[in-house]
Protein backbone atom coordinates (compact mmCIF):
# COMPACT_ATOMS: atom_id res chain seq x y z
CA UNK A 1 0.00 0.00 0.00
CA UNK A 2 1.36 3.41 -0.95
CA UNK A 3 0.30 5.36 2.13
CA UNK A 4 3.19 7.24 3.71
CA UNK A 5 4.36 5.90 7.04
CA UNK A 6 3.32 9.10 8.78
CA UNK A 7 -0.23 8.21 7.85
CA UNK A 8 -0.09 5.10 10.00
CA UNK A 9 -0.04 7.06 13.26
CA UNK A 10 -3.30 8.16 14.85
CA UNK A 11 -3.49 11.61 16.46
CA UNK A 12 -5.66 12.94 19.26
CA UNK A 13 -7.38 15.49 17.06
CA UNK A 14 -10.99 16.57 17.29
CA UNK A 15 -13.32 14.21 15.49
CA UNK A 16 -14.16 15.44 12.02
CA UNK A 17 -17.86 15.76 11.27
CA UNK A 18 -19.12 13.20 8.78
CA UNK A 19 -19.25 14.35 5.18
CA UNK A 20 -22.75 14.76 3.75
CA UNK A 21 -23.72 11.39 2.27
CA UNK A 22 -25.14 13.15 -0.78
CA UNK A 23 -21.60 14.20 -1.72
CA UNK A 24 -21.19 11.11 -3.92
CA UNK A 25 -23.89 12.44 -6.24
CA UNK A 26 -22.35 15.92 -6.20
CA UNK A 27 -18.90 14.84 -7.37
CA UNK A 28 -18.08 16.25 -10.82
CA UNK A 29 -17.71 12.72 -12.16
CA UNK A 30 -17.24 9.31 -10.65
CA UNK A 31 -14.59 7.13 -12.25
CA UNK A 32 -15.87 4.79 -14.96
CA UNK A 33 -14.04 1.95 -13.24
CA UNK A 34 -11.88 1.51 -10.12
CA UNK A 35 -8.47 3.18 -10.33
CA UNK A 36 -6.59 0.44 -8.52
CA UNK A 37 -4.98 3.03 -6.24
CA UNK A 38 -7.92 3.97 -4.02
CA UNK A 39 -8.16 2.73 -0.43
CA UNK A 40 -10.81 2.69 2.29
CA UNK A 41 -10.81 4.01 5.86
CA UNK A 42 -13.69 2.82 8.06
CA UNK A 43 -14.33 4.81 11.24
CA UNK A 44 -16.14 2.98 14.03
CA UNK A 45 -16.25 6.31 15.87
CA UNK A 46 -18.07 8.18 13.09
CA UNK A 47 -19.80 5.15 11.50
CA UNK A 48 -18.46 6.09 8.07
CA UNK A 49 -16.68 4.39 5.20
CA UNK A 50 -14.42 6.84 3.36
CA UNK A 51 -12.76 6.23 0.01
CA UNK A 52 -9.48 8.02 -0.66
CA UNK A 53 -7.45 8.15 -3.88
CA UNK A 54 -4.53 10.05 -5.35
CA UNK A 55 -5.11 13.07 -7.58
CA UNK A 56 -2.93 14.00 -10.57
CA UNK A 57 -0.57 15.87 -8.26
CA UNK A 58 -0.07 12.77 -6.10
CA UNK A 59 -2.06 14.14 -3.16
CA UNK A 60 -4.45 11.94 -1.18
CA UNK A 61 -8.03 13.17 -1.65
CA UNK A 62 -11.42 12.10 -0.30
CA UNK A 63 -13.51 10.88 -3.24
CA UNK A 64 -16.55 9.38 -1.50
CA UNK A 65 -17.98 8.73 1.94
CA UNK A 66 -20.88 6.53 3.01
CA UNK A 67 -22.66 5.95 6.33
CA UNK A 68 -22.21 2.40 7.61
CA UNK A 69 -23.32 -0.06 10.25
CA UNK A 70 -20.79 -1.88 12.44
CA UNK A 71 -20.88 -4.82 14.81
CA UNK A 72 -23.52 -4.60 17.54
CA UNK A 73 -20.84 -4.64 20.26
CA UNK A 74 -17.97 -2.19 20.56
CA UNK A 75 -14.33 -3.23 20.63
CA UNK A 76 -12.07 -5.36 18.45
CA UNK A 77 -13.35 -8.78 17.35
CA UNK A 78 -12.01 -11.56 19.58
CA UNK A 79 -13.94 -14.63 18.49
CA UNK A 80 -16.71 -15.85 16.23
CA UNK A 81 -20.16 -14.72 17.38
CA UNK A 82 -19.01 -11.82 19.59
CA UNK A 83 -20.86 -9.31 17.36
CA UNK A 84 -17.76 -7.10 16.95
CA UNK A 85 -16.15 -5.71 13.81
CA UNK A 86 -12.43 -6.53 13.55
CA UNK A 87 -9.97 -3.62 13.59
CA UNK A 88 -6.93 -3.63 11.32
CA UNK A 89 -3.58 -3.55 13.15
CA UNK A 90 -1.71 -0.25 12.89
CA UNK A 91 0.11 -0.15 9.55
CA UNK A 92 -1.43 -3.45 8.37
CA UNK A 93 -4.68 -2.78 6.54
CA UNK A 94 -7.07 -5.55 5.62
CA UNK A 95 -7.54 -6.23 1.91
CA UNK A 96 -10.49 -7.04 -0.33
CA UNK A 97 -9.92 -10.63 -1.46
CA UNK A 98 -13.12 -11.24 -3.45
CA UNK A 99 -15.99 -9.24 -4.91
CA UNK A 100 -19.02 -11.53 -4.94
CA UNK A 101 -22.55 -11.16 -6.28
CA UNK A 102 -24.62 -11.49 -3.09
CA UNK A 103 -27.99 -10.49 -4.55
CA UNK A 104 -29.55 -13.88 -3.72
CA UNK A 105 -27.76 -14.54 -0.41
CA UNK A 106 -29.94 -15.03 2.64
CA UNK A 107 -29.35 -14.97 6.38
CA UNK A 108 -31.38 -15.67 9.51
CA UNK A 109 -30.77 -12.93 12.07
CA UNK A 110 -32.73 -14.90 14.70
CA UNK A 111 -35.14 -11.97 15.03
CA UNK A 112 -38.28 -13.76 13.88
CA UNK A 113 -38.06 -12.74 10.21
CA UNK A 114 -36.55 -16.07 9.12
CA UNK A 115 -34.02 -16.66 6.35
CA UNK A 116 -34.20 -13.43 4.30
CA UNK A 117 -32.18 -11.63 1.62
CA UNK A 118 -29.76 -9.54 3.63
CA UNK A 119 -26.56 -8.57 1.78
CA UNK A 120 -27.50 -6.15 -0.99
CA UNK A 121 -26.03 -6.83 -4.41
CA UNK A 122 -22.33 -7.16 -3.52
CA UNK A 123 -20.19 -8.72 -0.82
CA UNK A 124 -16.62 -7.39 -0.68
CA UNK A 125 -14.86 -10.17 1.23
CA UNK A 126 -12.07 -8.96 3.51
CA UNK A 127 -8.90 -10.71 4.55
CA UNK A 128 -9.07 -10.33 8.33
CA UNK A 129 -6.42 -12.59 9.89
CA UNK A 130 -7.91 -14.76 12.63
CA UNK A 131 -11.51 -14.19 11.50
CA UNK A 132 -13.56 -15.56 8.61
CA UNK A 133 -16.67 -14.34 6.80
CA UNK A 134 -16.10 -10.60 7.33
CA UNK A 135 -16.94 -8.25 4.50
CA UNK A 136 -18.51 -5.01 3.32
CA UNK A 137 -22.02 -5.51 1.94
CA UNK A 138 -25.46 -4.01 1.52
CA UNK A 139 -28.29 -3.99 4.03
CA UNK A 140 -31.33 -5.47 2.29
CA UNK A 141 -34.20 -5.63 4.83
CA UNK A 142 -32.01 -3.74 7.34
CA UNK A 143 -31.45 -0.32 5.72
CA UNK A 144 -32.73 1.43 8.85
CA UNK A 145 -29.66 0.04 10.66
CA UNK A 146 -27.38 2.32 8.61
CA UNK A 147 -25.71 4.21 10.19
CA UNK A 148 -25.59 2.33 13.44
CA UNK A 149 -24.49 -0.76 15.36
CA UNK A 150 -26.45 -3.87 14.53
CA UNK A 151 -24.31 -6.23 12.45
CA UNK A 152 -22.73 -9.51 13.50
CA UNK A 153 -19.29 -8.12 12.58
CA UNK A 154 -19.47 -7.11 8.93
CA UNK A 155 -19.66 -3.55 7.63
CA UNK A 156 -23.09 -2.74 6.16
CA UNK A 157 -23.80 0.01 3.66
CA UNK A 158 -27.08 1.09 2.14
CA UNK A 159 -27.88 -1.06 -0.90
CA UNK A 160 -27.35 1.80 -3.38
CA UNK A 161 -24.04 2.69 -1.70
CA UNK A 162 -22.58 -0.83 -2.02
CA UNK A 163 -23.43 -0.71 -5.74
CA UNK A 164 -21.65 2.66 -6.07
CA UNK A 165 -18.65 1.46 -4.07
CA UNK A 166 -18.27 -1.68 -6.18
CA UNK A 167 -18.84 0.02 -9.54
CA UNK A 168 -16.56 3.03 -9.09
CA UNK A 169 -13.95 2.22 -6.44
CA UNK A 170 -13.59 -1.37 -5.15
CA UNK A 171 -11.04 -3.82 -6.55
CA UNK A 172 -9.45 -7.06 -5.38
CA UNK A 173 -6.42 -6.17 -3.28
CA UNK A 174 -7.88 -2.81 -2.18
CA UNK A 175 -6.52 -1.83 1.27
CA UNK A 176 -9.16 -1.36 3.98
CA UNK A 177 -8.26 0.31 7.30
CA UNK A 178 -10.78 -0.29 10.09
CA UNK A 179 -10.24 2.13 13.00
CA UNK A 180 -11.34 1.46 16.56
CA UNK A 181 -13.92 3.52 18.43
CA UNK A 182 -11.18 5.40 20.28
CA UNK A 183 -9.19 6.34 17.19
CA UNK A 184 -9.36 9.92 15.99
CA UNK A 185 -9.11 10.54 12.24
CA UNK A 186 -5.63 10.48 10.76
CA UNK A 187 -3.97 13.89 10.43
CA UNK A 188 -3.80 13.51 6.66
CA UNK A 189 -7.59 12.98 6.49
CA UNK A 190 -8.16 16.65 7.37
CA UNK A 191 -5.96 17.75 4.46
CA UNK A 192 -7.56 15.22 2.11
CA UNK A 193 -11.02 16.61 2.85
CA UNK A 194 -9.90 20.16 2.08
CA UNK A 195 -8.66 19.35 -1.44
Amino acid sequence: MAIASSHDTCINAAVLPPVDTAMVNELPSLPAKPSGTAFIVISKLNLTLSVYDRNEGGDTVLVAQFPCCMGKNKGNKQRRGDMRTPESPNGKPFKITMIQDASTWKHDFKDGRGNIKAYGHWFLRLETPGHKGIGIHGSTNNENSVPGRASEGCIRLLDNDIITLKKHFAYVGMPVIVQGEDQAPFEWEKRARQR
